[in-house]
């Protein structure tokens, strides 16, 4: 009898310590910073235009964030620009910078006229850019950390 209330108390702590371990990273873990640097058009056609979408990213933990996949969403000028998922394998120095790039295709002719003069008319003043998604990250048990930021960018007038 003593014996199981012996192995009841131990299989109850080892439950207890594997839920608290579970939501441990949660709040150990902080999310990146992340900011829209540049937009530059890689390729023009007809029926599809591509963008390289550059980023700066901050961490701001004191331990590398090996990063697995992004999950984006850029808005420019209010307007939905890109969005989508990709595996990009990257690591964030602990308390450090790095940079990444998205591409992608698109076809503003027939999806959003209105951003093709925002694209156009970014070239001579600042426009006003959103992003905002999700890293996953390669750290055992870590959630996926999200990111929200906002700013001015200046299109690169070399590229139009």
């Amino acid at each position: 009898m003593k014996d199981r209330i012996i192995v009841r108390l131990q299989i109850a702590l080892l439950i207890s310590c594997v839920s608290a371990c579970a939501s441990m990273p949660e709040s150990l873990v902080s999310s990146p910073s992340v900011k829209l640097s540049n937009v530059q058009v890689v390729g023009l056609g007809f029926n599809a235009q591509t963008f390289l979408l550059s980023f700066d990213v901050t961490n701001p933990n004191p331990f590398p964030l090996p990063v697995s996949n992004v999950d984006y969403g850029v808005r420019l000028d209010g307007q939905r620009f890109a969005s989508g998922e990709t595996a990009s394998k990257f690591t964030i120095p602990a308390d450090g910078d790095a940079s990444f790039a998205i591409s992608v295709d698109l076809n503003l002719l027939q999806t959003a006229p209105q951003l093709l003069s925002i694209v156009r008319d970014g070239t001579r003043q600042d426009i006003n850019y959103e992003v905002e998604g999700r890293f996953g990250v390669d750290i055992p048990l870590a959630p996926t950390l999200k990111y929200r930021n906002s700013g001015k960018l200046r299109l690169n007038s070399n590229t139009f």
